[in-house]
């Protein structure tokens, strides 16, 4: 019954393997890499990932997906949105019945513009639930407060993950709106690269506000539009992780949005970046969404355009601050 299979050895999937470890679950993380394997048997260490810090000896990594999910009577994903779909459709037929799978992912999937618990849902033909709030996987690690959300369709299943990951200093709270928590946490890495262009530009702290402030604004059309509840927008997986994203240079979003700003070239900053920043691939996957349905979302479209089509980070914010005038709530 306490088996749990983290599929994702990477900054975030480590973390929350060590946290479910550390409360003396039978915790085995699967991870792509062979050298994440032995540093993390071996060496009781992600070093790649996840650098000083020490894992739980009766934490176990295998590169075998395979036996990491055989007999898993819950399932973490922390693969990064864009492979989801190659990792878990081969697995599909393997889980167990009764398997409860939580995604800790965050993205939008290009092409079928899916979130992860979509995703995961179409290949896996179960409910998924959401695990998402403010959280640097490095500080969750160093065991300092933080705050997330369970958020799923069935209460049972909610308030039994609840119990599973809260701890003393990873506290956990449970709704049931798994849309809005997904597109609050997809979403507020896009806002977040035009934070860091921002603060890159020496825009001000005015302007920062105002571009997190109209980014949520952003967030909640498109989210009220796809079902998701307005309340949702305003708690952990909506307002605190944009915050959170926005404002530090511990986010790797942000840190893209930065290095923009300074005038490196995508192609640069992402060659030189181990760990994926969604918010990349999401902003192409945010624009293509926002297109389909009809919602305005022009803080997005600027990302869009630097990113993808080589605007001026100056230009995108002079277009911002120039478009036509109309209400604050539309």
């Amino acid at each position: 019954m306490s088996y749990i299979a983290v599929i994702g050895a990477g900054s975030w999937g480590t973390t929350l393997a060590s946290v479910l470890a550390k409360k003396g679950f039978d915790v085995v993380i699967w991870a792509r890499e062979p050298e994440i394997v032995r540093l993390i048997n071996s060496e009781r260490e992600n070093s790649i990932y996840l650098p000083s810090i020490k894992l739980p000896e009766s934490l176990s990594c295998t590169d075998d997906i395979f036996e990491a999910i055989k007999k898993a009577r819950f399932i973490v994903n922390a693969v990064p949105t864009q492979y989801i779909r190659n990792i878990f459709t081969p697995i599909k037929n393997l889980l167990q019945s009764d398997s409860i799978v939580v995604s800790a992912s965050k993205g939008i999937e290009k092409v079928t513009l899916k979130t992860p618990s979509m995703i995961l849902k179409e290949i896996l033909d179960r409910n998924v639930n959401v695990l998402s709030g403010p959280t640097f996987a490095i500080e969750v690690a160093q065991e300092k407060p933080s705050a997330v959300t369970i958020s799923g369709f069935e209460k049972k299943e909610r308030l039994l993950l609840q119990e599973i990951f809260n701890t003393s200093y990873f506290r956990v709270y449970e709704h049931d709106d798994p849309i809005g928590a997904e597109i609050g946490g997809a979403i507020k890495n896009v806002i977040a690269i035009a934070s860091g262009i921002c603060d890159a530009l020496e825009l001000g702290n005015n302007a920062r506000a105002a571009l997190i402030t109209r980014g949520l604004h952003e967030i909640m059309r498109l989210g009220k539009h796809l079902g998701a509840k307005e309340i949702t927008f305003s708690g952990l997986s909506g307002l605190g992780d944009l915050f959170l994203t926005c404002t530090s240079n511990l986010s790797r979003n942000y840190t893209v949005g930065y290095k923009l700003g300074k005038g490196e070239s995508i192609e640069h900053i992402s060659s030189s970046m181990r760990s994926v920043a969604e918010g990349v691939e999401t902003s192409l996957s945010t624009i293509q969404l926002s297109r389909k349905i009809g919602i305005e979302m022009p803080i997005s479209l600027e990302v869009y355009r630097v990113i993808y089509e080589g605007k001026s980070p100056k230009d995108a914010a002079y277009d911002l601050m120039n478009r036509a005038l109309k209400p604050e709530f539309y």
